[in-house]
């Protein structure tokens, strides 16, 4: 039985689509190796990670409270050495290089082939890292188009705010959502202004959507 235990992948998979969600449980049913554990936004993924230690956690970025990223911040805070996953419709490279600087140890596109995604899980489960090929190539023919790229200018948790701000909240409810001041919000958001030209806060906001960020 120890055997049989230890030779268990657990898959924490933290994406708020139903099809997704049975779309992976799908897709390793017949692997009795990987058992997978799930959760709907962020703030229960961080519960679940805590709850279960997983081997792996495959998250996606774009999640209904804060984003993926500010997912793997926490996670990464409470265990440097979690195994993570971005799995997103972003195929945008400046944000696979986000995710690898942050600490992801693989990125992996929905719109690759499935076989990708349990290859991905596999190799990040054994310790290595695993950029899907299509993602791996865009990113290293795409040099300049990622420094051009907006999500390249500004740290993680500035990323985070612009988001926020990006799909309508108010400087109180960013402030509320990452649990920081409002003065530290305020003082950020002034301050991504001047990184990225934008006249005022609408102006912001604009940027932040053309990103793809709400």
């Amino acid at each position: 039985m120890q055997d049989t235990a230890k030779s268990t992948t657990r898959v924490l998979i933290v994406d708020d689509h139903p099809v997704v969600l049975s779309g992976c449980r799908a897709l390793f049913a017949s692997d009795a190796s990987v058992r997978i554990d799930e959760a709907s936004d962020a703030k229960s993924g961080h519960r679940a990670f805590l709850a279960k230690k997983p081997d792996v956690v495959l998250i996606d970025i774009k999640l209904p409270d804060v984003s993926g990223f500010e997912l793997m911040r926490r996670i990464r805070k409470d265990d440097p050495d979690a195994r993570i996953i971005m799995f997103s419709m972003n195929d945008d490279p400046a944000f696979v290089v986000r995710a690898v600087e942050m600490g992801a140890q693989g990125y992996v596109s929905k719109g690759d082939d499935p076989r990708i995604l349990m290859k991905a899980v596999r190799k990040v489960a054994a310790g290595d890292n695993f950029i899907s090929p299509q993602l791996a190539e865009a990113v290293t023919f795409s040099g300049a188009a990622i420094k051009a790229n907006p999500a390249s200018q500004v740290s993680a948790r500035e990323l985070e705010i612009l988001r926020l701000l990006g799909r309508g909240d108010k400087i109180v409810e960013v402030a509320k959502a990452l649990d920081i001041s409002y003065k530290t919000v305020a003082n950020t958001t002034s301050l991504l202004k001047q990184k990225l030209g934008a006249k005022n806060h609408s102006d912001l906001i604009r940027i932040a959507v053309e990103m793809g960020l709400d």
